[in-house]
């Protein structure tokens, strides 16, 4: 701040300077003028100068000082008072802006919070017609046809049930009850959603849990695996999909293991980012980038560690690693 100050008063101090230079030039000049007595008073005007600029900065650098190490939360509490006409226009200044903006942020939250209600809204409207769909599709007397319309019926479904989760999750813990929450049912209610799908590829499962429950919330719980198994399915063929639970260091681990086409080792630092898909087949239209993404966004609201291991044209492996039961004291809602 002290470079700042003297860089903002330069011209007033290379004039006190000038001054003085000047006297003691035209002393050195005029010999009826004494040099050592003028020198003398050029010192202790020096002097005076010198405590006159300390005590200026001291008191105009407390404003902008402030100023300064405000942390722009649009509390106008925190700043100081002016003690100067300037310092009063600059305070007036910040603070009309600081009212629009306050004005200009709520009525764009209030939007926001109208157009994520009319979202919701919409979603659960169209899941009416969606469950009506489905029971005309089962009826269907051929098998292929009912198979294909089933799928697509099934991509519907979850794109919506995304964007449903993906309008919630800011508010998650609001929503949080956390159980000893079974991990079968949950396991297997997401594989009955995807039967049909898994038949017509040829995919089976292997559940084989060592660990049957942990310490949770089985609605977010069935989100995440709901992401992590579509994508087994969706990127395997003709194959298992295996799903372990096992005890590690007191924690519940949770494994899901397919033999798809894996990822490349360059994408899996970016896999959770949103909208990424991959590098490697970034023509695959039918990827959003979303499903990782928010599965991520979920685990890490229940402190849920989610790590992979992929092998390009293996197949990829995620881990779900649950917190102690005394590590839940964080989350709020519980």
């Amino acid at each position: 701040m002290i470079w700042t100050f003297l860089k903002e008063r330069r011209t007033w101090l290379l004039l006190l300077l000038s001054i003085q230079l000047i006297i003691l030039f035209i002393s050195y000049i005029d010999n009826t003028i004494p040099f050592m007595s003028m020198l003398y008073i050029v010192l202790l005007l020096t002097l005076l100068c010198t405590c006159f600029v300390v005590l200026r900065y001291t008191k105009e650098t407390k404003f902008y000082a402030n100023m300064k190490n405000w942390d722009h939360t649009y509390d106008l509490a925190e700043l100081r008072s002016a003690d100067s006409p300037f310092e009063q226009i600059v305070l007036d200044a910040v603070t009309l802006q600081t009212e629009r903006y306050k004005r200009e942020t709520s009525h764009h939250y209030m939007l926001l919070e109208q157009e994520k209600d009319e979202l919701l809204s919409w979603i659960h409207e169209v899941k009416t017609p969606l469950t009506a769909m489905q029971l005309m599709i089962d009826r269907l007397p051929d098998e292929t046809l009912q198979r294909q319309l089933m799928y697509e019926w099934l991509r519907i479904h979850h794109l919506l049930d995304q964007q449903l989760h993906q309008k919630r999750i800011p508010f998650i813990q609001n929503d949080l009850y956390i159980e000893v929450s079974e991990l079968e049912p949950i396991i297997y209610q997401e594989i009955r959603a995807l039967k049909s799908w898994c038949i017509q590829k040829g995919i089976g499962f292997d559940v084989s849990l060592t660990e049957t429950s942990v310490l949770t919330d089985a609605k977010w719980l069935g989100f995440i695996l709901r992401q992590l198994i579509t994508n087994a399915v969706k990127y395997s063929a003709s194959s298992d999909i295996l799903i372990e639970s096992s005890r590690l260091d007191d924690h519940v681990v949770l494994t899901i293991q397919d033999a798809g086409r894996g990822i490349d080792p360059k994408d899996l630092p970016r896999i959770y980012e949103r909208g990424f898909t991959s590098t490697t087949h970034h023509e695959d239209s039918a990827s959003t980038g979303m499903g990782l993404y928010l599965a991520k966004q979920v685990a890490d609201s229940l402190h849920i560690c989610m790590n992979v291991s992929s092998v390009l044209g293996e197949g990829t492996t995620f881990t779900l690693t649950f917190p102690r039961k005394n590590e839940f004291v964080r989350i709020t809602g519980m």
